[in-house]
């Protein structure tokens, strides 16, 4: 099959990628001039240069495809330099969207969030309006709403070793964050992280299956953790005991108001928000159903943290 990527530069893009090429796909992905250095690891990619928002570069991209992967996104948004969850998630994903329909592509996979929704935060509510326009476009599409991605990264950091550089290594006991004044709930919210490999597969083992058109998936590891085990999980990857104390989140969401427009401040008031919600999921048998063997999120596996 010819597949499109957008968002192919990035931790989960590269995965995407060397999965496609795995499974014997032709493989187009559209870059950013200056970009295309990052993929020089990467044989056998059809590489395109230009702006998602010029058709030109679109068309040089998606002409003879019959599948498109929208992963463009980002975690974080500094709006004074024109990076916001608007531009990216929405209305990058809505011009594409129209653009396959014009060249009625079969197939359109989509990567979302869990726990997207319209009345959320930034980062949500604009992955769900994406969702929602790809609903009503016509096309034949798959959306994936993975939670927590852990991973080796390549050229950038994923959640784990962000983790590890911005509160693990430090020499301060690491904030088991609780809402309000419950210290009781300190630490409890849970996630369910998921190998960026194995999302990379579900990406790839959705293509042009029938069975698959028209759903979305939520996706998450084979179990689910709460914040404090998830700390010691990672602290015993790194060979080290951590202490942990509870932490309320309101200081530092002041804090926050004031800091999180600048890159060095470690968190914004959203990924608080979103931390505090949690992001399990209940996945039944999708591995089995697609055929995955899901990588554990355990010591072994997070072995790449060690690296630095």
């Amino acid at each position: 099959m010819k597949v499109a990527v957008f968002g192919s530069t990035g931790f989960v893009g590269k995965y995407i990628l060397k999965s496609l090429l795995n499974h014997k796909h032709e493989v187009h992905t559209l870059v950013r001039n200056g970009s295309e250095n990052k993929l020089k690891d990467i044989d056998n990619i059809n590489i395109s240069t230009g702006d998602v928002t010029n058709n030109t570069s679109l068309d040089q991209t998606m002409m003879n495809c019959s599948t498109v992967i929208y992963n463009i996104g980002i975690i974080r948004q500094f709006p004074s330099k024109g990076i916001t969850y608007e531009k990216l998630h929405y209305q990058y994903a809505k011009k594409i969207i129209d653009r396959a329909v014009y060249y009625k592509i079969k197939h359109f996979i989509l990567m979302s969030a869990n726990g997207v929704k319209l009345d959320g935060t930034g980062y949500q509510s604009t992955k769900f309006k994406a969702e929602e326009y790809l609903k009503k476009s016509g096309l034949n599409y798959t959306i994936f709403r993975p939670s927590l991605i852990f991973g080796k990264p390549t050229n950038d950091q994923e959640f784990c070793s962000q983790l590890r550089d911005t509160m693990l290594k430090l020499p301060i006991p690491a904030p088991l964050f609780f809402p309000g004044m419950n210290i009781f709930e300190a630490g409890k919210f849970k996630m369910s992280p998921i190998h960026v490999e194995n999302v990379a597969d579900f990406f790839v083992k959705c293509i042009q299956n029938e069975k698959h058109f028209n759903m979305t998936y939520n996706l998450g590891g084979s179990q689910s953790y709460n914040w404090k085990k998830i700390i010691h999980i990672i602290s015993s990857a790194l060979n080290k005991r951590k202490l942990m104390i509870p932490a309320p989140v309101l200081p530092i969401k002041i804090v926050a108001f004031f800091l999180d427009r600048f890159k060095l401040f470690p968190i914004t008031r959203d990924q608080l928000t979103m931390l505090l919600e949690g992001n399990s999921c209940d996945i039944g048998n999708l591995f089995l159903d697609f055929d995955i063997t899901p990588i554990e999120f355990n010591k072994k596996n997070l072995s790449y943290l060690r690296n630095k």
